[in-house]
């Protein structure tokens, strides 16, 4: 049986209250939404109320309503995968961006080294021992983050996930890597390993040290190192747009993540209602960057 997801009800970060289902994780690889390839689903489970997919090629919506006409969809986002062509060097990647963006970067790092006013370090861990450590000093950095108490995005904590970390990095599939300021983590970042791919899992930084871009200066740093290793065909940011994605991205494709559920009139009027939610927090959120109210309504919510 799939995990229980809940299907959110949701206004900027705030999650106002959600459905859980019994759900089938359905995703897909970064070479299959390039090559557009046909998404087959499994078998559900008895109990199990249908499918969460997670990134598929923009077209699998249709294709997978024409061979399955028994479900329903809905909670469907649609927005670029990004990710990195690892082809070349390091500097070859670096000559990819504007002088101005280059120019940028550097100078979030010179700045950062310099306003921390003590030693700076960058760590990499490959290990299954070197995770132990990993973990003991993300963690508690993970549970100050934004992403951690806003997004419930934050490093998982519970054992199964540790575990899951160690025998990745026993078959040398993962990198992880934090930054060190005057002997404190302020950045982290987790990067699974799939075939030839590397993927963006999970960032967090502190909050205290967000106006140095610490998030920035370690994504940097890690990619030169990764670069060094001529091992991987695509660095993958995978579901979901971002600024920081969209910077670092090379290349993007089209792609698209929803609900699949079973026809039953319960089913659809939860997919019906969420959409309908969604539509009318767009439209609410485009009528208040018109009138300019959208930073006051933001401020509300991140105090709430």
């Amino acid at each position: 049986m799939g995990a229980l997801t809940p299907i959110k009800f949701v206004v900027g970060s705030k999650v106002l209250f959600s459905v859980p289902k019994a759900l089938e994780n359905v995703l897909l690889s970064l070479t299959e939404v390039i090559d557009g390839s046909r998404v087959s689903l499994p078998d559900l489970a008895d109990g199990q109320d249908g499918y969460r997919i997670l990134s598929a090629p923009a077209h699998a919506l249709s294709q997978i309503l024409r061979e399955h006409r028994g479900l329903a969809a809905g909670g469907i986002q649609t927005y670029r995968r990004h990710y990195i062509d690892m082809r070349g060097s390091f500097d070859d990647y670096m000559a990819r961006f504007s002088s101005k963006t280059r120019s940028t970067l550097r100078r979030k790092h010179r700045k950062l080294v310099k306003d921390i006013g003590g030693e700076v370090e960058f760590r990499e861990y490959r290990t299954p021992d070197e995770m132990d450590e990993f973990r003991d000093l993300a963690i508690p950095l993970s549970r100050r983050t934004y992403q951690a108490k806003s997004l419930n995005a934050g490093l998982p904590e519970d054992a199964a996930s540790h575990d899951a970390r160690r025998a990745l990095a026993a078959q040398d599939n993962v990198r992880a890597y934090l930054l060190i300021a005057d002997g404190k983590p302020v950045s982290y970042l987790y990067l699974p390993i799939e075939g030839d791919a590397i993927n963006y899992a999970f960032l967090g930084y502190d909050p205290d040290h967000a106006r140095l871009s610490p998030g920035t200066v370690l994504q940097l740093e890690a990619l030169d190192r990764l670069f060094a290793e001529q091992r991987y065909r695509y660095f993958d940011f995978t579901e979901g747009e971002g600024a920081h994605k969209a910077m670092f991205g090379t290349d993007s494709v089209e792609a698209c993540s929803f609900f699949l559920l079973r026809g039953e009139a319960a089913n659809r009027m939860l997919l019906k209602s969420v959409d309908a939610f969604d539509a009318s927090v767009a439209g609410a959120k485009n009528l208040a960057e018109r009138t300019g109210a959208l930073g006051k309504i933001r401020g509300l919510l991140r105090a709430g």
